[in-house]
């Protein structure tokens, strides 16, 4: 037991989903998996273990930012030994090719934080997936006819940004950098301190460039292909 997750020894799969919102996992342990038990209520960090084509997958809510994914990351890696971590996330488009309900496999992630400042003595480190589980979530998304792109994305600190986002989106989508999140970049670092594999798949939720949105109800229960391609890709 850690910290900020109840779940005792066992309880936690070595593949985790990693949802933000709470009841999205909740969704996705009800309506994706057989034989479900609630093992983490802590803050209402909803965590729950089942069984998807009979193997035992997690679905472990993180909450919003590096920060929240930092926790909850380095605690399923160093208390509860998980070895694959998908994010099943959403994301805002900028770049010209990607629309409101493509996937975004997010290949890198570069960040307008300092975490890694910090944690690299001010120099530069690039997080980025791992490519066996890169190469599945691709090959899946294929076969299940998905739209999706494969890319950078850009893990901000920033929901709400107070400068001019036109020009600041643009300058990211002019190096091929596709939407913006907020917890890629802490996945993928933590991952590798501990030896684990990552990936984020990302739902557009928000077209950027077109101001097109999904209400919130759509954000919580209407991203079948993402939870979909998510847990294809952890049975790998």
């Amino acid at each position: 037991m850690s910290i900020h997750n109840e779940a005792k020894s066992g309880e936690v799969a070595e593949r985790v989903l990693l949802p933000g919102d709470p009841l999205r996992a909740k969704f996705i342990a009800e309506n994706f998996l057989e034989d479900i038990t609630l093992y983490n209520k802590v803050r209402n960090a909803l965590g729950y273990t089942g069984y998807y084509k009979g193997i035992k997958i997690s679905v472990q809510s993180t909450g919003m930012g590096i920060p929240s994914m930092s926790i909850y990351t380095n605690e399923l890696l160093e208390d509860y030994g998980v070895k694959k971590l998908i994010r099943v996330g959403t994301c805002g488009s900028f770049h010209p090719k990607v629309e409101l309900n493509d996937l975004i496999t997010a290949m890198s992630a570069c960040t307008d934080s300092n975490v890694n400042k910090i944690r690299f003595k001010n120099l530069d480190y690039a997080p980025h997936s791992d490519f066996q589980l890169l190469k599945s979530a691709v090959e899946k998304s294929e076969k299940l006819g998905f739209k999706t792109h494969c890319g950078s994305v850009l893990t901000s600190d920033h929901f709400y940004i107070d400068f001019n986002e036109e020009e600041y989106y643009k300058m990211w989508s002019n190096y091929g950098v596709l939407a913006i999140e907020m917890e890629t970049t802490a996945l993928y670092t933590l991952a590798a301190k501990y030896n684990a594999q990552a990936l984020s798949i990302l739902h557009v939720t928000d077209d950027l460039a077109n101001k097109t949105h999904l209400s919130s109800e759509q954000r919580q229960t209407g991203l079948h292909k993402l939870i979909e391609l998510g847990l294809e890709t952890i049975i790998s």
